[in-house]
């Protein structure tokens, strides 16, 4: 697994140079704010022989290093950027992982599709504020399944329930060099009424 994940990662810090991946540029740095911190979320909830969707995929973060870790985990990788998704899919192609499928839309219309309330799990690292994550991502959820939200700290607050969630303990963890981060956890409890997600600049108001 490590050797994929270093594979993983110097890909990415390559591709970098011509793309904005990551404004990280020092493979150490790089492996513990992206590698360890998506590996945190191992403890929070147990991904095996589950099907998982990353919004806002970005370079990969979390999604394709949880992908890497757990072989059993069906992973899709979602992101609004063609370039971004074609990275992403390259990547996968050239590490092998047949556990990974790489979608270029966004989020907010793609939970409109045959997609909605069809995955057991949802990941997002930081690509919004927490009640704008909560209208994206709930509605992706199966009832009974959990959304995760990385962030920095535990200081944002969401009304779940109103897209079919419930909030549920979160997962503090710490990264070396004294690093703390939190993974704010929302349960699926109901289905997401058919009117969420609304179009980004309502949601935004």
């Amino acid at each position: 697994m490590r050797e994929l994940l270093k594979a993983y990662l110097d890909r990415m810090l390559d591709v970098n140079r011509t793309m904005n991946l990551t404004a990280i540029r020092d493979p150490r740095e790089a492996w513990t704010r992206h590698i360890e911190d998506s590996l945190s979320l191992l403890n929070a909830a147990d991904f095996r022989n589950k099907t998982c969707l990353d919004v806002g995929s970005g370079a990969g973060l979390p999604g394709m290093v949880l992908a890497i870790a757990e072989p059993s985990l069906d992973m899709t990788l979602l992101d609004a950027t063609q370039k971004k998704t074609e990275f992403l899919r390259g990547t996968a192609e050239a590490l092998g992982l047949r556990n990974v499928k790489c979608v270029h839309a966004r989020a907010e219309e793609y939970a409109h599709t045959a997609a909605r309330e069809s995955f057991d799990i949802v990941t997002a690292r930081g690509v919004a504020a927490l009640g704008a994550l909560c209208e994206i991502c709930l509605p992706f959820l199966s009832v009974g399944g959990l959304f995760l939200a990385m962030k920095e700290d535990d200081s944002e607050r969401a009304d779940a329930e109103n897209f079919g969630g419930a909030p549920r303990d979160g997962h503090w963890y710490e990264l070396p060099g004294g690093i703390t981060h939190y993974a704010a956890i929302f349960e699926k409890v109901s289905p997401t009424p058919a009117k969420y997600p609304r179009k980004w600049a309502a949601i935004k108001k």
